[in-house]
Order: C-alpha cells, then structure tokens, then sequence
C-alpha cells in the first residue's frame, strides 16, 4: 500500500485522533481497519480479519499502525520528525539531498554524474563505503538503501540515468556492493527510469551476473507491469508460479499451478489477473473459492479490492464478472475513501461507472 504523505504542516494532535478513530473503525470490525492494521502493525501480519477484529488493540498500537502508516518505523520517530526535523525529515526535497553524509553525498553525486574515474577513487578512499546505509522515513520503499540501490533512479530524484550507469553500477560492485543485489534488482526492474532510459534489461544482467535472485524481485515486476523486465528475469531463472501466471495472462500454465499452490499465492495471483484484466484466470481462481471481497494483499495495492482496480482499469467483462459473483459495490478503497464506482469515474470509465451506480440503486431497492 502506498503510505500516507504528511501534510507540510504535520500536526501531532490530529495524528492521534487518526489512531482513536482507527480504534473505533477496530471495534465496530470495519474491513478497512483490518486491512490497515495488518499491514501497518507488525503484530498482524499474516492475521485474518476475524483474529484482528478478536485482538485488543491498545492505543499504542493503533498510534504504532499510524505511524508506519506515514513511513516511520514508530510513534516515537514520528513525534520527532515533527517536534524536531533534521535535513533527512525534509521529505520535500528528493532523497540525495536529504543525505547528511558528506561521504556518502559525494559518491552518490559522482554516481548521479557517470564519473566512473571519480566515483572509484572515492571508493578506493573510502572501502566501507559500500556497505553504508542511509535511512529514510516517510515512505513505503527506500527506507535503508546501500550505495548500489541508487543506481536505479527509483524513487525517481533527477527522471534520468547517466549513459555509462551499467558502467558505473560495475564500479560499486567490484568494490564490494555484492550484498545489495536483491535489493538493486527488484528497484531496476520495477522502475520507470530504467525503462525510458534502455538501461533496465542490460541493468538486470549485470546485476544477475553478479549473483542477485531473479525470484526476489519477480512478483514486485508483475505487479508494476513491467512485462519486459518480467520475461528478462524469467530468462535469468525466474519461477513461473500462479502470480506469475495470472500477470501474464497464461490460463494453461495457471491451470496447471493452481492444485499445488498456496493461499497466499492464490490472493496475489488473483489481484494480478484482476489489474491486468485476465478474466479467464479470474474466473478460475473464483471458482476455486476466491473471495472478490478482500483487499487485496500487501505488496498488491493492498489499499484496494479487485473490483477497484477492474473498474479503474476499464476491463469491463471482468467488472461484471466480479459483480456476478458477488464483488461488494460499497467497499471503499483505503487512501481516498473511494468505491468502485469512483474509481471508475476518475479514471473515465462512464460505461463502467454507470453499470455500477445501476447496481447500487437496484440494490437499494430490494
């Protein structure tokens, strides 16, 4: 799930009243709350609705959920983000100018450039460099990166990368960047920049060249779509499983992993079909007990439903199949308090948004 943006103005009153109104939607079992709490409480990771909805959840805890929410580890680290910013808390500015290492700001400059003479004498200067963290708060990805990770231009901080960046992501490796990989390869191959500049598929050999798990970042790359980064880590040994399957639109191979797959793939595999518009695979995964009605899993636009992403993506057959089989049309998305039929509005879809409201009127009607 994309985590909350702060206002500019953060006030620590009003983020606690979000964590008593989270302790209200808790006791009254909302299906949002749930939703959150899983994902933004590390207590309730794997939990169902029911097992959240059965644990007490103390104001603390509902205070932690907020600030994870927010992109920060605690409540305490919040609190201190507002009562006292340093340069790291100026979310504002793009993450290599909230680096309040000098060294580290250096190389990331020279990185930035495509000094590749420049950045491996610094690194010869500085070895350990390599293996240094720098820690960001505020957002859902990027929060401890190395060195390597930057090389990938995701976040987005300049829209570009250097010409000579297979060049200079060879530099940080040689001198040691090697633990970084997984990490690097899942950033490379689920960004935008890498895409438009043609440096994604040489990036992603390199980085398997060097020894980074093509599974690590396969199920991030279908879910952001990439389909030729996808096919370039399932050529470096990528697992076509159920996920897999389902984002690429393949009903034999889904049909074929479907006995021997577990639920938590059966989720993923069914948000995938339902954003990418698979109705074959969708209706599969329904009859094989499927609930249209559950956010979906965290790492796939968990703040939404699958009937949210259908009808936000235009796939006309699959809403109605959802709506056939008993998709709710109340169900409001987590970040803007938005049903389907919102989100087919948004994003243009007329056709789409007026079967929905028909729906809800003949609803209301029984």
């Amino acid at each position: 799930m994309p985590v909350r943006r702060l206002p500019s103005n953060p006030n620590l009153d009003h983020l606690k009243y979000q964590a008593k109104d989270l302790l209200k939607e808790h006791t009254a079992r909302t299906p949002g709350a749930a939703q959150r709490i899983r994902e933004f409480h590390p207590r309730f990771g794997r939990a169902t609705d029911v097992a959240i909805f059965d644990s007490h959840l103390s104001l603390s805890g509902a205070q932690l959920a907020i600030a994870r929410e927010y992109g920060f580890p605690s409540w305490a680290r919040l609190k201190a983000h507002i009562e006292r910013p340093a340069l790291s808390d100026q979310l504002n500015l793009p993450h290599h100018e909230r680096i309040e290492d000098a060294t580290f700001r250096r190389a990331v400059d020279l990185l930035d450039r495509g000094d590749v003479a420049g950045l491996r004498a610094h690194l010869h200067q500085h070895p350990n460099l390599v293996h240094q963290h720098v820690t960001f708060e505020g957002g859902n990805y990027f929060r401890n990166p190395t060195l390597l990770e930057f090389v990938a231009e995701n976040p987005v901080r300049h829209g570009i990368l250097p010409d000579n960046i297979v060049r200079v992501a060879n530099v940080i490796l040689d001198a040691g960047g090697e633990p970084a990989l997984n990490e690097t390869l899942m950033l490379v191959s689920t960004g935008s920049v890498p895409r438009e500049c043609g440096m994604q598929l040489p990036l992603i050999h390199l980085l398997c060249d060097y020894g980074a798990d093509p599974n690590s970042a396969i199920h991030a790359t279908a879910l952001h779509g990439e389909l030729e980064a996808l096919n370039a880590l399932i050529g470096r040994g990528g697992r076509i499983d159920l996920p897999v399957a389902a984002a690429r639109g393949r009903i034999e191979e889904a049909c074929r992993l479907l006995p021997g797959t577990n639920s938590e793939d059966r989720h993923l595999a069914f948000a995938l079909a339902a954003q990418f518009g698979h109705v074959e695979i969708v209706r599969l995964l329904l009859d094989a007990g499927e609930n249209p009605n559950r956010y979906n899993p965290v790492g796939g636009h968990s703040h939404t439903t699958p009937l949210h992403q259908a009808a936000g993506a235009g796939h006309s057959e699959l809403v109605r199949l959802l709506v056939e089989r008993g998709a709710r049309l109340d169900l409001k998305d987590i970040l803007w308090q938005a049903t389907p039929a919102d989100w087919a509005r948004h994003a243009g879809r007329t056709e789409i948004e007026a079967y929905l409201r028909h729906k809800v009127g003949s609803e209301k009607n029984k």
